[in-house]
């Protein structure tokens, strides 16, 4: 077993730089299957989900090297074959997975989904565009099998019932190489479709709109190779700000994109958190006196329901009563439990949390239930009195590239620990 152990209570100094987006990779290998060349992909995190793509990759034939951040992926030997539950249950991304295979080969047969238990997160959006694209639906055992009636893919006008990010980059996947025109409408507008977009076109597709809620994509018969930069991760960006005003002395965040950012950021202006905002860097001041708000996560461009729990920890510095609500996920109160351990003055009931403020943590033995639930307790290891021992890390590595290398950096008292 493994475990996180904090000793809180330190003060954090200094910069650490924000990794490429977890949210964009996860698509953006998958997508490589469309390419008939070498695809690199500059700034990879090195999270375990990524090592969990890379392996499903390789046991489908692809040729992957790996050299730092870059990833160099030839995909011209994959074959569509049935994927193992085993290889995938552990992976919510493994669903694009469906929309690759089928723009490539008319068909996919993959594993269901698995990843952070968040409360229902269905694909009925991801088989419904399929089905209109010309796709056969077929449940086999863990696993669904679609195919194209005519053996390819075709082109069609498809409206998401609910705004939905996977969805929407599914679709893209599905469609680039099909048949005619598919328009996209009511799509997710998340910086990681324009990052996956981007990428696609890059190889040679033709697609407009991306970053807007229509999308329009003329279907071509290949794609090239190409080398693509992955953009910079805002929700971990989020978290170390978070982090930074909850417990830092002068911390600067590199590589972040402030426009990614701005329902977030006004939330912390809106708590008094005083911070510079540069081009591509946030510098976060010694905090003073703090505001109790509220908060309500919706989709992009509003505040990300992947940052209410890392913000939460900070909203316990804050003087008052506030109150979050999480609209996107019903599950995405597993953190207060969990916090609530750390004595903090905090409870939740369905979507909403309420916490009271300011709170002096003290170190418990914590469990992390999803990714950014293992953040916040992460966070409140760091603002707490005492030692913090964190178990179900897995959660936290597969989105926090070296997230103890960068604590550390910056004066945290932090160390993984390996139990027999």
């Amino acid at each position: 077993m493994r475990k996180i152990v904090i000793n809180g209570g330190r003060p954090l100094k200094g910069e650490v730089t924000i990794s490429g987006a977890k949210n964009s990779v996860v698509a953006l290998i998958p997508a490589i299957i469309l390419a008939d060349g070498i695809v690199t992909l500059d700034g990879v995190p090195a999270i375990s989900d990524v090592d969990s793509l890379i392996d499903i990759m390789v046991t489908m034939g692809a040729s992957v090297k790996r050299d730092g951040d870059s990833l160099e992926i030839d995909p011209r030997q994959v074959q569509s074959m049935a994927m193992p539950y085993g290889k995938i249950n552990s992976l919510r991304a493994s669903y694009y997975f469906y929309g690759s295979l089928l723009g490539r080969f008319g068909k996919a047969t993959v594993g269901l989904p698995g990843g952070c238990d968040l409360g229902p997160r269905p694909i009925d959006l991801h088989l419904k565009a399929f089905e209109a694209m010309g796709a056969q639906m077929t449940q086999e055992g863990n696993a669904m099998h679609l195919e194209a009636e005519t053996g390819h893919m075709r082109g069609a006008s498809i409206y998401m019932d609910t705004v939905s990010v996977g969805a929407t980059i599914n679709t893209m996947l599905a469609a680039v190489r099909a048949s005619g025109r598919t328009v996209i409408e009511n799509a997710a507008r998340e910086p990681e479709i324009i990052d996956v977009a981007t990428l696609l076109n890059n190889m040679g597709a033709h697609i407009r709109g991306a970053g807007t809620d229509i999308i329009t994509i003329e279907g071509v018969e290949k794609l090239h190779g190409t080398r693509h930069q992955v953009i910079p991760d805002r929700i971990e960006a989020g978290t170390y700000i978070s982090l930074a005003a909850a417990v830092g002395q002068g911390v600067q965040i590199n590589n972040v994109l402030y426009e990614h950012l701005e329902g977030f950021i006004a939330k912390l202006e809106e708590m008094g958190v005083r911070m510079t905002v540069s081009e591509d860097s946030i510098y976060v001041e010694e905090q003073r006196e703090l505001r109790a708000i509220n908060i309500k996560t919706a989709p992009y461009p509003g505040f990300a329901t992947d940052l209410q729990q890392p913000i939460t920890p900070l909203l316990l510095k804050a003087k008052g009563r506030g109150m979050i609500m999480d609209t996107i996920y019903e599950k995405r109160i597993n953190h207060v439990p969990e916090l609530a351990k750390m004595t903090a003055k905090i409870s939740s009931t369905s979507h909403q949390i309420i916490y009271e403020g300011p709170n002096q943590l003290h170190g418990a033995a914590v469990k992390a239930t999803d990714l950014r639930a293992g953040a916040a307790l992460v966070i409140a290891g760091l603002m707490a009195k005492g030692r913090t021992e964190i178990t179900n890390i897995e959660f936290i590595l597969r989105g926090y590239s070296n997230i103890i290398e960068k604590l550390k950096n910056l004066g945290a008292d932090i160390e993984l620990v390996e139990e027999a």
